[in-house]
């Protein structure tokens, strides 16, 4: 194993969005297995030491191999088009006016009814813009578009959050 090793590298998979879960999670288990501290507890602590970083960094690749947010900012860093989430907040106008709509919608909302009605167009939403990604991620191979998705999708995620809050606070 290499610590320079590409997540996709390191679990054997083709450098795509799309990716075979099921394929994934057994790599996973195989790759902790292989470097799990404890197996190298009578080669002493410097084995061991290199063993945790090994299990560390498997760990890493795993969360963002499993995560389908994830895996398209990796991919769009490792194609050149880093995410930069922090200082890149540009959106298309119709995706500005859609967030403005959402907003308005929860704070108008009032009861489980209309919050769970938000919660599924953000659901219907994610899932659009998640099959647009792997879209131009593995057959248009656009990886600066997908960057511009990767960010709304990101909102989508927050806000998601935000109605889950609301849905949480009304349980209580």
């Amino acid at each position: 194993m290499n610590l320079q090793s590409t997540d996709f590298e390191l679990f054997d998979l083709p450098e795509r969005f799309a990716v075979d879960r099921e394929a994934v999670d057994a790599r996973w288990k195989e790759l902790q297995r292989e470097a799990h501290p404890d197996r190298f507890a009578a080669q002493g602590d410097a084995a061991q030491r290199i063993a945790l970083q090994w299990s560390v960094r498997v760990n890493e690749a795993y969360r963002r191999l499993k995560d389908p947010l994830k895996r398209a900012a990796y991919l769009c860093e490792l194609r050149g088009a880093p995410i930069r989430a922090e200082s890149n907040t540009a959106m298309p106008a119709d995706f500005l006016l859609q967030q403005m709509a959402w907003r308005e919608a929860l704070d108008e909302a009032e009861g489980e009814p209309a919050l769970q009605d938000l919660a599924d167009m953000l659901e219907a939403a994610r899932r659009e813009r998640l099959a647009r990604v792997g879209h131009l991620l593995d057959d248009a191979q656009d990886a600066a578009a997908a960057s511009g998705e990767v960010r709304a999708l990101m909102f989508i995620e927050r806000f998601g959050h935000d109605v889950e809050d609301r849905l949480a606070q009304l349980g209580q």
